[in-house]
């Protein structure tokens, strides 16, 4: 690594796992339990991935250091020339009543190239390839299990080659390695933009992942809500305007909205579930709707979320969560996080943009399926 063989003599990292309390940058002391955890975990360069593990919430301290090798007490040079087995990595030190192991794997997995066995980006050789470094039977499955479901999920458009090895010892790096990129932020920056970790990044989960996270977990659990749901079909333009009218294309086509107190449902009480009105995917049932006050039908959740999308809409000078259906691809409102129990949210719909079924229907319109909504 091209900074890394300059030293800069700085005082001695301290870690004090045996504290339940721990003061954070500003003073401020927080309470941890008794019962910390540690995760030992290989990304390629460890002042990067020391930086990222350490901004997730229960993180209570991350050490540089060398895991898999068999020279006792090793230097960053002697691991650099690739002869003492060893793989740079992170002592990850956390409390898992805030964070579980899985979420700290999916915090590390999103910050590096688990494809790559033969290095890190800029950085190449086998002591900078990404493995897990499990510490008892739990932690194997736990990782055995995600990784094999990233795996699935196809995010890294290449197969992982993250090894999952057994601990068994970890080595700290020199203290100027430690927090490099808080005491050499200059040059922390410049290599960790020259490395090429960001832009790669960026390409597999968007130049915004920073401001607006998604963890593996939720890509996970959405495509498996996708993968159990009944696929609809979206007509054509032609036939959608001669099936639609005149408002119900403009609310659906055209991201329109219709006027609040003077539309269909927003008053509705009868038991029943609300289809999109293109395609007749299942959307939202009775059994969740409650009288919000805003003039529009309102619910605390959809019948299932696999049919539903949802993305920033910009329309106004502030940004909000635009609903759509994910078949039709019909505009459908917006949710809000101002909602009763027990989700906290409000899904405002436009009736325009939904067909409500009475539940006496649902047998003969193809959606028995959800009669079991309705069972007392």
């Amino acid at each position: 690594m091209k900074f890394k063989a300059i030293l800069f003599p700085v005082a001695l990292f301290a870690v004090a796992l045996s504290l339940f309390s721990q003061a954070d940058d500003k003073g401020s002391e927080r309470i941890v339990s008794s019962d910390i955890e540690i995760a030992t975990l290989a990304g390629g360069c460890f002042w990067c991935t020391e930086s990222d593990l350490e901004k997730l919430e229960g993180v209570i301290d991350v050490v540089s250091g060398y895991s898999g090798g068999d020279v006792e007490n090793p230097t960053y040079k002697q691991v650099s020339s690739g002869k003492t087995g060893h793989i740079e990595v992170i002592k990850v030190t956390f409390d898992p009543v805030v964070v579980s192991y899985e979420q700290v794997l999916d915090q590390f997995f999103r910050h590096i190239d688990p494809t790559d066995d033969q290095g890190s980006f800029v950085d190449r050789g086998r002591h900078y390839r990404p493995a897990v470094f499990y510490h008892n039977e739990q932690q194997k499955q736990i990782a055995e299990q995600f990784m094999a479901e990233i795996d699935d999920l196809g995010v890294f458009k290449k197969p992982l080659k993250t090894e999952l090895i057994e601990f068994t010892k970890f080595w700290p790096a020199e203290a100027y390695h430690q927090d490099y990129y808080k005491r050499n932020k200059v040059r922390y920056n410049y290599y960790r933009y020259a490395s090429g970790r960001d832009k790669y990044l960026d390409k597999i989960f968007g130049d915004d992942r920073e401001e607006n996270p998604v963890t593996l977990r939720q890509l996970i659990d959405d495509k498996n809500k996708v993968a159990n749901i009944k696929a609809y079909s979206k007509p054509s333009d032609k036939q959608i305007k001669a099936k639609l009218t005149d408002l119900q294309y403009y609310v659906t086509q055209e991201e329109g909205t219709e006027r609040a107190f003077k539309n269909e449902y927003w008053d509705n009480k009868q038991e029943g579930i609300y289809v999109d009105i293109v395609s007749g995917e299942p959307l939202f049932s009775s059994t969740d709707k409650y009288k919000s006050g805003t003039g529009w039908p309102s619910f605390t959740k959809p019948i299932n979320e696999g049919y539903i999308v949802t993305k920033t809409d910009y329309h106004l000078l502030y940004p909000r969560t635009e609903v759509r259906s994910r078949f039709a691809d019909s505009h459908l409102g917006h949710v809000f996080k101002d909602g009763p129990a027990p989700t906290g949210l409000r899904y405002c719909m436009n009736s325009a943009a939904m067909r409500f079924i009475p539940v006496e229907q649902l047998e003969k319109e193809g959606y028995g399926e959800y009669l079991s909504l309705f069972d007392s």
